[in-house]
């Protein structure tokens, strides 16, 4: 492809601008799961340090999700005026500062406050390289933004392997100081990359079918809430098989801990290697079938982890489950970009999150009604409606 120069924020690249920019997007997204997944592993370490009750850790905990909220609508103005490579970069810097903050602090009050800055950093970057990506699938023209979220999910998986070998040798001060200064060195890096490249224009022969984004009238707001739905009710399932799968195999299945640990790291590696095959399959499929099968597959994979009888035929069933889940997420927030740009990705990523924050106080409240196996069905019924949902739309989605 020729390069072409244009007036305006966005310019015609070559193919290997696209390949430079794309594998620059994806350092950023498994960045962010690294540093994330950094903190997640060390917070036994420091609710004993603040001498929180479990209670007061979940207030504080809180500040997570309070900043996330309170960050994404106003990242997606941000990223329409500014553009979504700069504010990566810095919500990048932010998340990487902030991410130490929480062994320095000793109340729980503190380490709200804490984590309320980590929240606006870990927000941000999301509806950021999520829009920088949706601009890259469109000129690719290759559904390749599941691979994004493989990154994360790769970054994730490394950061709580590393996290775990070095939990006994580093104090979580020293820990997260460390992942601070490795995350200010790949945003030195990758950022200065990502700010020489701008976000591609669509290639000149893009079809009529694929309509650039829209202003967020009526119809415009109500079909992203509608693919932000299908965000919640996946990021819903990730949400509830975090907290309680391994309670779930150690509790209802008298699995030994060492195997009920086993239980969440099989969901998260067939998320992995089904976001690592999702451009493939999109492209065999398109985008309804996929959301479509993979809903139905998750579906069919909760329920058989939740009421299986025994560890192995609930571990297959996790297995399932991650792999029908897998591409949900980053197709339905692709389809509220295309739709909306930056505003989209922020209305759905906004949802998404809400999904992972509803999952276990639901699953728990629904535990103690009813009984775990029941409540951990509620995922399979949220997945069976991102399938209803997936098929409903069908007319608003490209493939």
């Amino acid at each position: 492809m020729p390069q072409i120069n244009k007036s305006g924020t966005r310019y015609a690249t070559t193919d290997t601008t696209l390949t430079r920019l794309r594998v620059t997007i994806t350092v950023f997204f498994a960045l962010d799961g690294f540093l994330f997944a950094g903190w997640i592993v060390r917070i036994p370490d420091i609710k004993e340090q603040t001498g929180s009750s479990a209670s007061a850790l979940g207030l504080a905990l809180l500040g997570v999700s309070a900043g996330a909220v309170l960050t994404m609508m106003v990242t997606g103005r941000l990223c329409r005026r500014y553009g979504s490579h700069p504010i990566t970069v810095i919500c990048a810097v932010v998340l990487s500062l902030s991410v130490a903050l929480p062994p320095l602090t000793h109340s729980a009050s503190a380490l709200g406050a804490a984590l309320l800055l980590l929240g606006l950093g870990y927000g941000g970057i999301n509806v950021a390289f999520n829009s920088a990506a949706v601009d890259l699938v469109k000129a690719l023209r290759r559904p390749v933004m599941p691979s994004f979220h493989a990154a994360f999910s790769l970054g994730g998986m490394i950061g709580a392997g590393l996290g775990g070998l070095v939990a006994g040798a580093l104090s979580p001060t020293r820990h997260l100081l460390g992942l601070t200064a490795i995350g200010l060195l790949v945003t030195a890096l990758a950022g200065r990359t990502l700010l020489r490249l701008r976000p591609p224009a669509p290639p000149e022969n893009t079809s009529d079918t694929e309509p650039a984004p829209r202003r967020l009238d009526r119809r415009t707001r109500g079909l992203v809430i509608t693919f932000g739905l299908i965000a919640l009710c996946t990021a819903y399932g990730e949400g509830a098989m975090a907290d309680w799968s391994a309670l779930h195999l150690e509790q209802d299945l008298d699995a030994t801990p060492g195997a009920a640990a086993i239980g969440y790291s099989c969901f998260a590696l067939a998320m992995t290697i089904g976001r690592l095959t999702g451009t493939r399959l999109l492209e065999r499929l398109g985008q309804t079938r996929t959301l479509v099968s993979g809903g139905a597959t998750a579906a069919v994979g909760m329920l058989l982890g939740s009421l299986a009888p025994s560890l192995w035929a609930a571990l297959l069933g996790f297995v399932i489950a991650g792999l029908g889940l897998a591409n949900l997420f980053p197709v339905a927030i692709e389809r509220a970009g295309t739709l909306a740009g930056p505003d989209g990705v922020a209305i759905a990523s906004t949802l998404g999150y809400g999904g992972m924050l509803l999952g276990p106080p639901a699953i728990g409240f629904m535990a103690d009604w009813f009984s775990l196996p029941t409540a951990l069905t509620s995922v399979a019924a949220l997945a069976a409606l991102a399938t209803v949902i997936a098929f409903t739309t069908r007319r608003a989605a490209t493939g």
